[in-house]
């Protein structure tokens, strides 16, 4: 009896399986991922080169071992560099703003102030909305991003906005039209990077974050030159400011935020890590309270604009908007010290127009 030998070809390796070896193979064997690694990753992730299984396995082991700042870094290049390849929405007609994915950066007008806002809030309201119309009505022009609805029993911004009479954007083009009739907008994730967007949705099904969480706070869609980011984590500041160093952003915050948004809390201290040209800097801002509050019972979205018209009064909460903006405009360069910063946020919320937002 004869037998016919059939040699079995085993299949190429997968160009990901790479990544995961890299990230995976044990104590002694692994390693993080080079600047470009990471952005090669991303780019696939992005592209949907990668089987459902890897991306799982990518998303752990990355959460496991945390991100260096050249992980983030390379995934923020890749990220950028998808929306503005792939912009989700088409171009405005000619005389209208051209989007900013164009080559050239910023045409025809100017975000001054990228403002991340992905946590959502749990204990408190998102007073951080108050501080950033405030910068609004004295001038400068923020631009908000987030995703909502990725962790249960929290209030994102999303939400609450039309409590102040704003509508969240739902194109990069109404984001610019926004942007130039009253100088914020908000803008979900999901319409300008939707991949980002379902990763952050698997949070439910994998049980952690991952690192996506990190790097949409960075991705500055409108290449502003100022960008403000909050973190829960105290070990992520770091890591954002030394990715926004070799990101080359101009100016940059980033502090461990109430409930993780870009909030101050005016009864804890508050170290702000900043680049600034390159050059790093850490500095410590005083709590404003000697003594702690107890958080709300109840939380009304009603009393952010409320507090705006001074028909609700709340120590904590006006603090908490004086406190935050005073961070940005120091890191706006508007103020020398956090003294002088702290005072003109103030002149700037004894000064507002009451019957603006509600």
């Amino acid at each position: 009896m004869t037998f016919t030998h059939h040699e079995h070809t085993p299949e190429p390796e997968h160009p990901f399986a790479e990544i995961v070896r890299i990230l995976g193979k044990g104590k002694k064997g692994s390693r993080p991922l080079t600047q470009d690694e990471a952005y090669k990753a991303m780019k696939m992730i992005l592209a949907d080169e990668v089987l459902p299984i890897q991306l799982g396995a990518f998303l752990m082991l990355m959460r496991v071992k945390e991100e260096t700042p050249e992980e983030l870094a390379g995934f923020v290049q890749a990220g950028r560099e998808f929306f503005q390849a792939n912009p989700p929405n088409p171009p405005l007609k000619r005389g209208a703003f051209s989007p900013p994915f164009e080559k050239g950066g910023r045409v025809g007008f100017a975000v001054d102030l990228d403002w991340s806002s992905y946590a959502g809030k749990r204990r408190h309201l998102p007073w951080f909305l108050l501080s950033a119309l405030l910068l609004v009505e004295n001038g400068i022009t923020v631009f908000m991003h987030g995703a909502e609805g990725h962790t249960p029993d929290r209030i994102y911004t999303q939400n609450v906005l039309h409590y102040l009479g704003l509508s969240a954007a739902t194109s990069i083009a109404e984001a610019q039209q926004q942007l130039q009739s009253q100088r914020f907008s908000y803008l979900s994730l999901e319409h300008f990077c939707p991949k980002l967007h379902e990763i952050i949705g698997l949070r439910p099904i994998l049980g952690l974050r991952s690192p996506v969480h990190t790097l949409v706070r960075l991705l500055n869609p409108f290449d502003a030159p100022y960008s403000i980011q909050g973190i829960f984590h105290p070990s992520y500041r770091a890591v954002h400011q030394h990715a926004a160093m070799l990101l080359n952003q101009p100016h940059m915050a980033v502090l461990k935020g109430e409930g993780g948004e870009t909030e101050r809390n005016p009864d804890m201290e508050c170290l702000v890590q900043s680049v600034h040209d390159g050059e790093l800097s850490d500095e410590n801002w005083e709590a404003l309270f000697s003594h702690r509050h107890v958080k709300p019972e109840v939380l009304d979205p009603q009393q952010l604009a409320q507090l705006w018209r001074s028909e609700f009064v709340d120590e904590f909460a006006q603090a908490s908007v004086i406190g935050t903006a005073a961070v940005a405009l120091k890191l706006l360069g508007k103020a020398e010290t956090k003294e002088a910063a702290h005072e003109l946020a103030t002149k700037f919320w004894l000064n507002r127009d009451k019957q603006k937002y509600g």
